[in-house]
């Protein structure tokens, strides 16, 4: 089968995480596919992922090949697999916009960006990029709060037609202008904002899932967060969080359909940096309510995973549906993918639910 052929805006650990591991899988036996959904999804392997072209805007990054960007400060994941071979794809200078907290100058740069002096393209540079590359797809991977940013790169995809996965939280795929923009160029789309393999959110979805099924009220539940990457440095800056909390706080509510909790009583989001976590996140999630005959009841709930991996669990799945919708020339929201992979897709669904359409879209048994 053909390469799947992605384009990359943002060379942080998310990026890392998912070069390194198509490289470990492609090194491994078929007996030792630990950690994926689907080893082969649609006939597409991990080791059909081809990275053709990036976009970065640190110093550390900018120019070097794709294979060692993505072991320079500040990413911190811990190493999947170390020997990535030299791919020939240089980073390119990206676009900065609002990409960069004003605050992260106050860290030291082992935590934070340095912007390359390197000329800023402009909207025909990217797009000339993503044609001469023949990227089938662009992934967003851009810092939380980066709202221009997003809608630039999104635009840049339009006008290179390729389609386009949005892993962060500003809202394209579940904007229905932007939806518009793909679906008339019969480009496909998945997003908003990545949901990890085996993160808090959809741990705490599958729990209000139980409480409900089980006929628990839920009365008030909380999710904190804590890491040690950049994007939770980034993150420490509250005006960049507006999306982030609607999108993580969305994903949680909707899964208590008509029993929707009033604001004050649920919490939802990042909540500190902690530089020596590096990459690895820990979640803290509590969730009270009252069981038969009204007897209170409450559950807290420790996870401590490593964050980029986390998602990468996810998108290369995503990656492959995108792919798909390609090939079968169906263009517009992918929105059974999105349910699944996404925290604020354009239609919520429970997991369960999501779970199954996405098979059936896999399988050719369902469009979208």
């Amino acid at each position: 089968m053909d390469k799947i052929r992605i384009a990359i805006a943002g060379v942080g650990n998310c990026s890392s995480s998912l070069i390194q591991g198509i490289e470990y899988y492609r090194n491994k036996e078929d007996k030792e596919h630990i950690g994926l959904m689907h080893y082969e999804l649609g006939g597409y392997k991990p080791q059909d992922i081809e990275i053709v072209a990036a976009f970065d805007i640190d110093q550390r990054k900018v120019n070097k090949d794709i294979s060692e960007a993505i072991f320079q400060q500040p990413n911190c994941t811990k190493d999947i697999y170390r020997e990535v071979p030299k791919t020939g794809v240089k980073v390119h200078m990206g676009k900065v916009l609002d990409g960069i907290a004003g605050h992260m100058k106050n860290y030291d740069k082992k935590y934070t960006f340095l912007q390359s002096d390197e000329k800023e393209p402009d909207k025909e540079d990217i797009v000339s990029i993503l044609k001469d590359s023949k990227a089938d797809m662009l992934l967003n991977y851009l810092p939380v709060g980066s709202e221009n940013g997003v809608k630039f790169y999104a635009d840049c995809a339009v006008e290179a037609n390729v389609g386009l996965i949005n892993n962060m939280p500003v809202f394209i795929a579940s904007n229905s202008e932007w939806a518009k923009r793909f679906e008339e160029k019969n480009l496909p789309i998945i997003g908003d904002d990545i949901k990890s393999q085996i993160g808090a959110t959809i741990i705490h979805r599958v729990l209000i899932d139980i409480f409900r099924k089980r006929g628990v009220k839920l009365e008030r539940t909380y999710q904190l967060n804590t890491g040690g990457n950049t994007d939770f440095l980034n993150m420490l800056d509250q005006n960049r969080l507006k999306s982030k909390r609607e999108s993580k706080t969305e994903a949680v509510q909707s899964q208590l359909l008509e029993n929707r909790l009033e604001e004050e009583d649920i919490h939802i989001g990042p909540s500190d940096w902690v530089a020596w976590q590096k990459d690895n996140k820990v979640s803290f999630i509590r969730m009270e309510g009252k069981i038969f005959g009204s007897i209170p009841m409450n559950l807290e709930l420790r996870l401590s995973v490593e964050d980029s991996p986390n998602s990468a669990g996810v998108v290369i799945d995503a990656i492959r549906c995108c792919k798909l919708a390609l090939d079968r020339k169906k263009g517009g929201i992918l929105y059974s993918p999105s349910s699944y992979f996404m925290k604020h897709p354009p239609i919520q669904l429970t997991d369960s639910e999501a779970y199954k359409r996405t098979e059936e879209f896999i399988s050719g048994d369902r469009e979208n």
